[in-house]
């Protein structure tokens, strides 16, 4: 079943259509008036997880495949049309079931019209099924290396003023979009996100500072006791120059009041511009965990609704939750089209009576006793970027967890292994 999957993948990349000739869609977009495009994509992934859950025969392997097909309308300037639909499927799976997350079978991913272009004016209006998408997303962002990806229902209103420093402004009324299989996804009813991001091309020199505002109100979170209560919490962030952010977060959760915080750290430098241009980078990931379950107060950082893949580490085992996280990352490029990367990472809970988290937030292990200490393991990873054509990308990796004190005490100790092969190509 590998080989199957992974022939899939290496025939679909296959130079057809890359001697530079116009992609299906664009030779039916030339025939047609400029106010209706049609865009595309396709995704085949091939992945392989041994030992999940650091459990001996507890493997899988497994092909993702996804389509979209989208549509624009633009009648006027000021006025766009646009609606994708999407279907992700999964095959040859023997632990995973026919579903979300990796399977959502032919529905609307998006749908919405927008008044405005901010182009050519100082405020657009969006509203409708869209993706929501903001700084490096490690908050609220698409997640689009997940098979079906994430939408939110929302009201979104941009604002430009290049005068006040390139401003940029997002502020934003919306509702998640949760994947069901075999029925249209719907939004989570109270489950609502607001907030305002705001980006500064030029207030200071020349990189940017982005100030950010996130109002969460969830019915259904998780309290330290496990049961369910109410979540309304306030983010409070500001990410300066790509390079850093840091993050508080105040609100209740429950009878509990919630104080949590966030940051993170990086340096990147290219050591020569030569050829293979080799680029190393140090990052450092911070989030606070609870210290006391039974102190009425809730301390555990809320990742709200990220795009977390390869940013702790390329085996997506380790969230920004209750975690010290720190990573070394080597780059090069011995060719224009193809890149090769090396990493590092190692990580700590932040609080040892708290747990370790998924990237997406969900409570993995816990040991409330705090006596399974706080060294979680570390990760290798290699990773290989190419494209063979400037509509088609290829790439794969390898990422292997070395188990520290916390796993071993928390798991049968089983070193987790991911491997994969994508293929990404527009139509």
């Amino acid at each position: 079943m590998a080989l199957r999957g992974i022939w899939i993948i290496l025939l679909a990349a296959s130079p057809l259509g890359a001697d530079g000739g116009l992609r299906p869609l664009e030779a039916l977009n030339s025939e047609l008036p400029r106010w209706m495009r049609f865009d595309g994509e396709y995704r085949a992934r091939f992945e392989d997880q041994e030992n999940m859950l650091w459990r001996g025969a507890n493997s899988d392997r497994y092909l993702l495949n996804r389509v979209r097909f989208g549509m624009t309308l633009r009648p006027r300037e000021w006025m766009t049309f646009y609606g994708q639909a999407q279907d992700a499927r999964v095959f040859f799976p023997r632990k995973f079931t026919h579903g979300p997350p990796l399977q959502d079978t032919l529905d609307l991913r998006q749908a919405w019209v927008q008044l405005g272009n901010e182009d050519k004016f100082p405020l657009q209006l969006r509203v409708g099924r869209q993706e929501l998408i903001f700084g490096e997303e490690r908050m609220v962002g698409a997640s689009n290396w997940n098979n079906i990806a994430r939408t939110f229902q929302a009201v979104k209103l941009t604002l430009r003023a290049e005068r006040l420093g390139g401003l940029k402004l997002d502020t934003f009324a919306s509702t998640v979009v949760a994947p069901r299989e075999g029925s249209w996804d719907g939004s989570l009813p109270g489950d609502n996100l607001h907030g305002a991001y705001a980006v500064f091309d030029r207030l200071l020199g020349q990189g940017t500072v982005e100030p950010y505002f996130y109002w969460r109100l969830s019915p259904t979170a998780v309290k330290d006791t496990g049961s369910l209560g109410l979540r309304v919490t306030k983010t409070f962030g500001k990410r300066w120059y790509a390079s850093s952010d840091t993050i508080l977060q105040r609100g209740s959760l429950g009878k509990q009041s919630v104080a949590a915080w966030a940051t993170y750290w990086r340096v990147r430098r290219t050591l020569s511009e030569r050829r293979w241009r080799p680029t190393v980078t140090g990052d450092v990931n911070l989030s606070s965990g609870d210290r006391d379950p039974s102190d009425g107060r809730f301390q555990t950082f809320d990742v709200l609704y990220p795009t977390p893949h390869d940013k702790y580490g390329l085996a997506d085992q380790v969230g920004w939750k209750n975690i010290r996280h720190f990573g070394g990352f080597l780059e090069v490029t011995p060719r224009r089209n193809w890149t090769l990367q090396a990493k590092f990472h190692t990580w700590w809970l932040g609080s040892a009576r708290d747990g370790l988290y998924a990237p997406g937030g969900s409570l993995v292990l816990r040991d409330s006793s705090g006596l399974s200490g706080r060294h979680v393991g570390e990760e290798i990873d290699v990773q290989f970027l190419w494209k063979p054509a400037k509509d088609t990308e290829v790439s794969g990796g390898v990422g292997h967890m070395l188990n520290g004190e916390f796993l071993k005490k928390m798991t049968p100790g089983r070193s987790y292994t991911f491997y994969y092969l994508s293929l990404t190509r527009k139509l």
